[in-house]
């Protein structure tokens, strides 16, 4: 049956459109011997390097370290899907390399000069790799937050004119998703993280998801997360567009803002400045300031919840699936102290936040 298509402005998404984005999530990363990426990188790059497994979600990555130092990221999968997937990655990082202001990985072309290639039943593409120091390794200041949230608003204003294939694919962590995904609650413990799961994404149903149609959409990273975000020498970079799409613009914002809540004793727990140097880039609207804690809260109960479930499918790779959940869940226990009144005042006050001193 085919899956439909994803509009601006729409509410939950259809049953087929979600279990299509749970699929690849429910399965495990695609591993193995390095022999065929040996075979692929020859055929389609001219390119015999040594090859270093990484970590991922679900495709396969590697990392290639040339003779001359350099070294670069390669993305393979079998499955359908990456298709589409790698399609939107290696066409977003391509348009970017038009905006100078962007800190991105850069997509070398393939023989035929092709953004990626297929082999066989395999696809992938071969990207430049970011060197920094991912944001969850530096100390969160003041300063780091304003200039990650500056380079995130370059970043949207880019990507507002990027015109990649793929944007509408099914991806779990589309804003669509989010209704359905109290369904995965089965996978907490009772507590109070359980409680303020459950309370953000009641509030989003019932004061965010009815204004979406709303907001401003575009193509969006959709997962900033400090992971994601580098400190390199020309400033904060982005990496992983894998989870991209068509989005409101301000989910990117959201995510970003929702991993800096760590600081109990500031109303937004330390966003303050990242909301603040996004606006400086792209001025926030009365809708925008009036749902962002929402979001915030919204996409934190949310990757809780799908990690939960993820971790319960795959036990032995909780560590790494649950990398940013510690963040997520002391982002709602802070967030979850400010009723609406509070929340306005805190927006407010973190977009008259002056630059702080690097």
């Amino acid at each position: 049956m085919p899956v439909a298509s994803v509009n601006k402005g729409t509410g939950p998404v259809s049953e087929d459109w979600f279990q299509a984005a749970l699929a690849p999530m429910a399965t495990r990363p695609e591993h193995g011997d390095t022999s065929h990426a040996v075979h692929m990188l020859a055929q389609h790059y001219g390119i015999d390097t040594e090859i270093v497994p990484l970590a991922s979600e679900v495709e396969r990555t590697d990392e290639l370290r040339l003779p001359d130092g350099r070294r670069l990221i390669l993305k393979t999968s079998a499955r359908p899907e990456a298709v589409e997937s790698f399609a939107f990655q290696s066409g977003t990082l391509s348009d970017l390399e038009a905006y100078a202001d962007v800190i991105a990985p850069k997509v070398l072309r393939t023989r035929d000069g092709a953004l990626m290639f297929r082999d066989g039943r395999t696809c992938g593409y071969v990207q430049t790799r970011l060197e920094g120091a991912p944001l969850h390794a530096e100390e969160q200041t003041p300063a780091i937050a304003r200039q990650s949230g500056q380079a995130l608003g370059r970043l949207n204003l880019a990507l507002a004119r990027c015109d990649p294939p793929s944007t509408r694919r099914p991806v779990l962590w589309h804003i669509g998703c989010w209704t359905r995904l109290s369904a995965l609650s089965c996978h907490l413990p009772d507590g109070p993280l359980a409680e303020h799961v459950r309370a953000a994404m009641a509030d989003y149903l019932s004061q965010v998801a009815p204004r979406l149609d709303a907001l401003d959409w575009q193509i969006t990273h959709n997962d900033p997360s400090p992971h994601n975000m580098l400190e390199t020498r020309g400033g904060t970079g982005f990496i992983d567009f894998g989870d991209g799409g068509w989005n409101p613009r301000l989910q990117d914002l959201a995510v970003a803002a929702g991993h800096m809540v760590t600081d109990p004793e500031l109303p937004l727990g330390g966003a303050e400045q990242v909301l603040a140097g996004y606006a400086s880039v792209i001025p926030l609207s009365d809708l925008d300031r009036a749902v962002i804690v929402g979001l915030m809260r919204a996409r934190q109960a949310a990757l809780v919840l799908i990690n939960a479930w993820r971790s319960h499918l795959f036990p032995d790779q909780a560590i790494y699936i649950n990398k940013n959940v510690a963040r997520s869940q002391n982002g709602l226990a802070i967030l979850s102290r400010l009723d609406a009144r509070a929340e306005a005042a805190a927006v407010t006050a973190a977009l008259s936040q002056p630059p702080q001193a690097a």
